[in-house]
């Protein structure tokens, strides 16, 4: 065993290819109000849900009034604002729970995982969305715990959504458990407020221009076994 035994995974976009969900959540939806979405009517939505998100993580707008916010806002850039947003938020949440596509064969690394090390998910979706996928995909049976922050009372990165985590984690150390995610406002600054280590999934290899510290940083999901059994290699370790 080396210096970790608790592992903390982000959901989408780490553990889930997010984007795949929701462009076919989105194109389901519109084909369902009996209009036709785009590759770009996608690409913006994409763009508009991100930045909703990030308003979430700071706390600037309210999580269940973002939700609707963002497809008003949506259909006010396209034109196509006779459809009623709160309904369609309610068939795009159901929508982008019943399908999943795993990262880097997630589902085997997790099952592997799991013989040696505790797992737990940590996201900042919407509960009945994430429990649905999570369930249908078979991830829940593989982790320990899952702690969404509808759920916890805040979102990550907030400190107050990890101290609660942490106290629902039987035996819990701070030095012996890492976060791994691809996002460096939510997860990555998550880690570093809650004082755990760090793991970048960052498959595009981008760069990190924040303030964020990042311990570790991987381009495939099977490279954490580097950073857990320490046998790190220069491509996984962050100076």
């Amino acid at each position: 065993m080396g210096r970790f035994d608790t592992i903390l995974w982000d959901v989408d976009q780490t553990l889930l290819d997010f984007k795949k969900s929701e462009s076919y959540a989105v194109r389901f939806c519109f084909q369902k109000f009996g209009k036709e979405a785009s590759d770009e009517t996608v690409a913006v939505y994409s763009a508009i849900n991100e930045r909703f998100w990030k308003q979430i993580e700071k706390g600037e707008i309210n999580k269940k009034e973002a939700l609707v916010e963002r497809f008003r806002t949506l259909f006010k850039e396209i034109g196509e604002e006779d459809i009623e947003a709160l309904a369609f938020q309610k068939e795009y949440a159901d929508a982008l729970g019943s399908v999943y596509y795993f990262q880097d064969d997630s589902y085997e690394l997790l099952k592997k995982l799991k013989e040696k090390y505790r797992q737990y998910l940590v996201t900042n979706g919407v509960t009945f969305t994430q429990m649905k996928k999570l369930r249908l995909s078979g991830l829940e049976k593989l982790v320990d715990g899952i702690f969404v922050s509808e759920q916890i009372g805040a979102p990550k990165p907030q400190k107050e959504f990890f101290e609660r985590c942490f106290s629902k984690i039987p035996g819990f150390l701070r030095e012996r458990t890492i976060i791994v995610g691809d996002s460096l406002s939510s997860d990555m600054k998550g880690g570093n407020n809650a004082g755990i280590a760090t793991c970048w999934y960052n498959p595009a290899g981008l760069e990190n221009h924040s303030d964020v510290s990042i311990d570790y940083e991987i381009r495939n999901l099977k490279e954490i076994w580097g950073i857990l059994e320490d046998m790190p290699d220069e491509r996984v370790v962050m100076n």
